[in-house]
């Protein structure tokens, strides 16, 4: 039987974020792609909808990215995966950078343009983590590809995220040089050292390896 592994991606990228981590060829691979958000929903209630694609029947891991890897921990608390993978995120809302929690305090994210969050300069991005002309290519493109209206309803669902609740069979990966969710604030169990917010992609030979590992496959 396949060993089934879910993927949810971070804010303003898709499936391809995931595209340099190697599993064993047992693994069935399944990415859940965004899906329309509806107006003012709550982050938990995204994600019940999100899980609905899920194959409950058959044991599975999940792996979050980012934005992810909050949809991933309000999944896993009530479809109890046998693991779950969060990378460069964090599984409780106290671990948020103050300032993030008192921007969603103050609702601040509700006035910054739509138009504005389409702009991927090469300075933001290399604050995102991009260290090559691939990585910044591709981060590129995906803030291209997202949709802007999708990205501040998500901005808003995550500074509104009060969870404190940690899942089970959880573990959280975070890099040292994290400038979106600096590790300060985190208490992750698996850091990178070096590694950025990007990392899944940039250090994704030593991410695949390490989960892997966790998975018994190796």
């Amino acid at each position: 039987m396949a060993i089934k592994i879910y993927f949810i991606s971070g804010l303003g990228a898709d499936r391809r974020a995931f595209k340099k981590l190697i599993f064993p060829p047992d693994c069935e691979l399944i990415h859940l792609d965004w899906i329309p958000a509806i107006k003012n929903e709550a982050l938990e209630s995204y994600a019940d909808r999100l899980a609905i694609s899920i194959d409950t029947s058959t044991p599975f891991y999940l792996i979050g990215l980012s934005f992810g890897g909050m949809l991933a921990t309000e999944i896993a608390k009530k479809l109890k995966p046998l693991h779950t993978f969060i990378i460069s995120s964090t599984p409780v809302f106290k671990e948020l950078p103050w300032y993030y929690r008192m921007a969603g305090s103050l609702s601040l994210q509700k006035i910054v343009p739509v138009s504005l969050l389409k702009r991927g300069n090469n300075i933001g991005l290399k604050f995102l983590g991009a260290t090559t002309r691939e990585e910044t290519a591709l981060l590129k493109q995906l803030v291209i590809d997202s949709d802007p209206i999708f990205m501040k309803w998500a901005l808003t669902s995550i500074l509104s995220w009060r969870n404190n609740e940690r899942p089970q069979n959880l573990t959280h990966i975070h890099g040292t040089t994290d400038n979106i969710l600096p590790i300060r604030y985190n208490k992750p169990d698996i850091t990178i050292e070096g590694g950025g917010h990007f990392m899944v992609y940039a250090n994704a030979e030593t991410i695949s390896r390490l989960i892997v590992s966790k998975l018994g496959l190796i």
